[in-house]
């Protein structure tokens, strides 16, 4: 299976975003993050991260490119948990048991637009926000 880690050919997500992800950390496309946004929510670096950041799977901070890599079942394992937690954290979730199921389909998603490319092929997302919610469209860089 593959997944991707963010990718920082320079330093500007470290200018752009609150909170870069670091570079190699595992990311997902994070959308959800942004379900309930509003456009008043799109200002300064909150609307970077939400124009064009991955959700990165330690920090939660963004990064604006990913490379695709292959990821061990057990580290897949482990990133459910996280990403779980987090949700517990920062966004209403009960408790860890409650939580985790809700990472998995970000994880297979994610899985799926590495499905194909070789490793280390760049990936970026844009988003807008429409009448209908947030629009996501993801684009390949190399590979």
């Amino acid at each position: 299976m593959k997944l991707a880690r963010a990718a920082h050919l320079d330093t500007s997500d470290f200018q752009v975003f609150a909170a870069p992800a670091k570079t190699d950390e595992w990311c997902v496309a994070g959308g959800c993050v942004f379900a309930d946004w509003r456009p008043a929510d799109l200002i300064g670096k909150a609307r970077q991260a939400f124009a064009n950041g991955w959700l990165g799977l330690e920090n939660f901070g963004h990064a604006t490119l990913v490379a695709v890599a292959p990821v061990e079942a057990r580290r897949h394992a482990a990133l459910a948990e996280s990403l779980a937690a987090h949700f517990v954290a920062h966004y209403g979730a009960p408790d860890r048991r409650s939580a985790l199921p809700a990472p998995e389909p970000e994880l297979a998603f994610m899985a799926e637009l590495c499905t194909g490319h070789a490793d280390d092929t760049l990936l970026s997302v844009q988003r807008e926000l429409t009448e209908t919610g947030v629009r996501e469209r993801f684009r390949v860089i190399g590979g």
